[in-house]
């Protein structure tokens, strides 16, 4: 399988994504620059986190229109899986990949820590390898990472099994405790926490690796299904 590792101007936690796949799971990747008109022959998209763009106007606003998003677009109606992490969630949702919004954290503060998800659905491709309701240690590191919807999203959100990835305890008021949300079609997965930062014991944690694995595993799965 081989992924691509969207670089914007700001991009951070590019490096950290690379690792995790090239070292950790042991996949090809490569990185992609932001005005790349085609992402042709990668079977998996991810945006990292960081502050693309300065953060200017608000998180992710600019990326939005960078050349890349077209092929992002293509990449996830055409059912490959797409993870945004961070500012790559907050991307997702200005490109109206993913519904709702990112506002700032509760506290007005950055917020930089080891935080408990719960594992709310595990019958995605991001989430496979999860038990359902398993409770795993990922690291947040956001200043706007507050996800905000209206009640009738919530509600279809909840319906369609679209909240992946929720907090034990809630770092920065985020709507119903979400840390992460699928689109419908359950290709595209968005979320504040950072797995490429939990794929190892000696960062504290490794319960990052299983949403990589995860992919990988429902992508072999669909091709040798297909082939």
């Amino acid at each position: 399988m081989k992924f691509a590792v969207i670089v914007f101007p700001g991009s951070n936690c590019d490096v950290d994504m690379y690792h995790s796949i090239k070292d950790e799971l042991g996949e090809e990747v490569e990185y992609v620059w932001h005005d790349t008109e085609s992402l042709e022959g990668f079977d998996g998209i991810l945006l990292p986190g960081g502050f693309s763009y300065g953060d200017y106007l608000r998180t992710g606003a600019i990326a939005r229109f960078s050349k890349v998003m077209k092929e992002v677009v293509k990449a996830a109606e055409a059912g490959k899986p797409v993870l945004g992490v961070c500012n790559g969630f907050q991307i997702l949702l200005e490109a109206g990949l993913l519904p709702g919004a990112m506002r700032r954290n509760e506290s007005l503060s950055f917020i930089c820590k080891p935080v408990e998800l719960i594992v709310e659905n595990n019958q995605t491709m991001f989430t496979a390898e999860y038990q359902p309701g398993e409770s795993i240690t990922i690291p947040v590191a956001h200043g706007e990472g507050n996800y905000y919807c209206d009640e009738e999203m919530l509600e279809k959100l909840r319906a369609n099994n679209q909240i992946v990835f929720t907090y034990q305890q809630n770092p920065n008021g985020s709507l119903a405790d979400i840390a992460g949300i699928t689109n419908e079609k359950g290709n595209v997965l968005g979320m504040m926490p950072h797995p490429e930062r939990a794929v190892d014991g000696l960062l504290g944690s490794a319960d990052g690796l299983k949403l990589f694995q995860s992919i990988v595993k429902s992508w072999r799965e669909a091709h040798v299904v297909n082939a």
